[in-house]
């Protein structure tokens, strides 16, 4: 069950707005500045200047217009904080470029008076909803990875001619031996050496 949204106080949080010198840029600075929000703006040229400009930022609103391939440093769909397009044109390409950026939320141009605090917090729970998505695809792998391991060694045991229930207790018996986990105690036995760099303790399956 989702947990419920908790409605942030944005006061000190920094924004990029990465924009051509513009009175959609003045507008949206005066919200933000009036939220609590230290504003930058700019219009890099290059990777290595998005980098640098949205360094130690927790938003970054983007020109959707004036976008192209390989104008963030970050892999598609995976920025390190929120982004929040700035739309004008709401040609088909456009929003799908945008979405395909990572954008989280979205603020139609011209920005007037209001809109921007609904943006911030829209893009920060869609944001925490993908990160926590993120960790738990690769929470499952990490399982899944291990318990293949497992089976693995399991099978390497039984090669040695004992059936797989006294194959899998020999493989616990190593794990309490060596004082590490089950998952730890496969690895050791399908590699080349104990995770730790130290000796293989295969030797002792007998």
């Amino acid at each position: 069950m989702k947990q419920p949204i908790r409605i942030q106080n944005l006061g000190g949080a920094r924004a990029l707005i990465l924009h051509r010198a513009h009175p959609t840029v003045v507008a949206l600075t005066r919200q933000l500045t009036a939220i609590g929000l230290e504003v930058r703006q700019a219009w890099p040229e290059g990777d290595a200047d998005v980098a640098a400009d949205a360094s130690g930022v927790d938003f970054v609103f983007f020109d959707a217009d004036m976008g192209h391939d390989g104008m963030f440093p970050w892999p598609a769909q995976q920025p390190p904080v929120p982004l929040i397009a700035l739309i004008g044109s709401e040609a088909p390409g456009r929003i799908e470029w945008a979405l395909r950026a990572g954008a989280q939320a979205q603020l139609l141009k011209p920005v007037g008076d209001n809109g921007a605090y609904s943006a911030l917090l829209i893009a920060r729970d869609a944001f925490d909803a993908q990160r926590a998505l993120f960790a738990e695809v690769a929470d499952l792998r990490r399982r899944l990875n291990e318990r293949q391991t497992v089976v693995r060694a399991v099978t390497m045991l039984m090669a040695r001619g004992k059936p797989e229930a006294e194959a899998y207790g020999q493989l616990r018996q190593m794990a309490m031996a060596w004082r590490i986990s089950l998952e730890d105690a496969a690895g050791r036995i399908v590699g080349p050496t104990d995770q730790t760099g130290g000796r293989d303790d295969r030797r002792d399956w007998g």
